[in-house]
């Protein structure tokens, strides 16, 4: 069958607002042109980000009606550790309340000045939580991944010739451990190869440092693998995804993207020491290791989330969803990062406004049109996100994260139709400037005018 089904029925449904381009001026303007202080009411189509956003199973729902709310040792704890053992390998299962808890914990304890934690592409909150303890954080993703027209297969991959020069540079005593995010959410939403996590592991041992996993989309990851690896497409994704897993010494989790639930983390970790120094940290910040900021509930939903995620029929149709989108966009002339990702599609905003320079930020230009226009909310993933420093030479991008088991396919023919609108009007758009920007993480709470 050409058509891909969603392999599931909505048995519950929210009714959308409407507004108007006169209400959405208004909104514009009385949130600084920042999105994210758009009210959530006031959106009609809501791809800001795909964490936390997805809706939960009837099983995930059961399961937080079984939630044991107990201080210590609750069963849905134990639960929820044997699934993620069971999936991941891994000997040590840290809950917390969301991805960048399970971050900062960990940095905090192995960063610090002069100290330097290479990866592919870190995120906004991965970087932000590195920068904190003043340690450098580095991205060495491969040249294809900084080329929106790349089709090469997993843009994500790691560069092994930068990563030797930086054990070079840096010396192996000042990086604690390499990372890999899987996917590359900054470089839109790219995969790593199965063989280019195996040769990081070697590079690894090389220098005797660990190897871990920022994990949020492990199951669209492995799904990739399974699809575009040679050798790899008769595994399953669970045990492609165990064979990730089986190369890493750790990892961060953000369990509100591939755990398909509304909140939730996980640090998992393999050696006794690192595990020790993160359960103290985690029971001064978090809560009890077998709690950790969650309710019950909580660790109820995600174990089962973690167990739906892997269904390849799922997988299958999450992909082909978004990769349908990125079809009729480039069909109408417009520039996205291909091949697209897992999580969600990203429009090349440098080609979009070509008139307009990153000093004038395009992205965000770009993702207040389409809330102006047609009341969608996206995010900017480029110069205003990264360039801190003046010095950003990534690339201009808007990110239109999809909400997993949320919206229909007619959603998307609408997201569809107005991009193209918005395209087909592009040489009135003016740039922007930032009128006003906290110290870290400024994409949050920044605002702009229009020049």
């Amino acid at each position: 069958m050409k058509t891909i089904i969603e392999p599931f029925r909505i048995k519950m449904v929210e009714p959308l607002k409407m507004t108007t381009k006169k209400e959405r001026d208004v909104f514009l303007e009385e949130s600084g042109n920042n999105l994210f202080s758009i009210r959530a009411e006031n959106v009609l189509i809501d791809l800001l980000t795909d964490s936390g956003t997805g809706a939960m199973s009837s099983e995930q729902w059961a399961g937080i009606m079984r939630g044991d709310e107990s201080y210590a040792g609750a069963k849905s704890f134990y639960r929820l550790k044997d699934t993620v053992q069971s999936i991941t390998g891994m000997e040590y299962v840290l809950p917390t309340h969301q991805g960048r808890a399970s971050e900062r914990i960990l940095f905090s304890i192995i960063g610090g000045e002069g100290k330097v934690i290479p990866n592919n592409c870190h995120f906004d909150t991965t970087r932000a939580n590195i920068e904190s303890t003043k340690a450098k954080a580095l991205d060495l993703v491969i040249d294809e991944g900084y080329d929106p027209k790349s089709t090469f297969a997993f843009k994500g991959n790691m560069d092994l010739n930068k990563l030797e020069k930086c054990f070079q540079e840096y010396g192996a005593e000042n990086i604690p451990i390499v990372m890999i995010t899987i996917t590359n959410n900054s470089g839109g939403g790219q995969p790593v190869s199965l063989q280019n996590i195996k040769d990081v592991k070697e590079i690894c041992k090389k220098y005797n440092k660990p190897l871990f996993l920022d994990a949020c989309r492990f199951a669209e990851n492995a799904m990739f693998i399974k699809q575009r690896e040679k050798g790899c497409e008769n595994l399953t994704v669970t045990e492609i995804t165990r064979k990730i897993f089986d190369l890493s010494d750790g990892a961060t989790f953000s369990a509100k993207k591939d755990a398909i639930v509304n909140i939730g983390g996980l640090l998992l970790l393999r050696d006794d020491d690192l595990y020790e120094d993160a359960k103290n940290n985690l029971i001064l910040t978090e809560g009890f290791p077998t709690y950790g900021g969650l309710a019950g509930r909580d660790l109820e939903a995600m174990a089962q989330g973690l167990l739906e995620v892997l269904d390849e029929n799922y997988l299958k149709y999450r992909l082909r969803y978004i990769e349908y989108m990125g079809d009729k966009l480039l069909k109408a002339g417009i520039q996205i990062v291909q091949p697209t990702g897992g999580h969600a599609l990203y429009i090349d905003a440098k080609s979009f406004y070509p008139n307009i320079s990153s000093e004038n930020f395009p992205g965000q230009v770009l993702a207040c049109e389409l809330y102006r226009h047609a009341g969608i909310r996206t995010c900017e993933i480029g110069s205003v996100m990264f360039n801190y420093a003046g010095d950003y030479k990534g690339m201009e991008l808007v990110r239109l994260a999809i909400p997993r088991r949320v919206y229909t396919q007619s959603h998307m023919d609408y997201v569809i139709e107005a991009i193209i609108e918005v395209f087909k009007n592009r040489d009135y758009a003016k740039g922007m400037k930032i009128v006003k920007e906290p110290k870290a993480l400024r994409h949050f709470s920044c605002t702009f005018d229009y020049i």
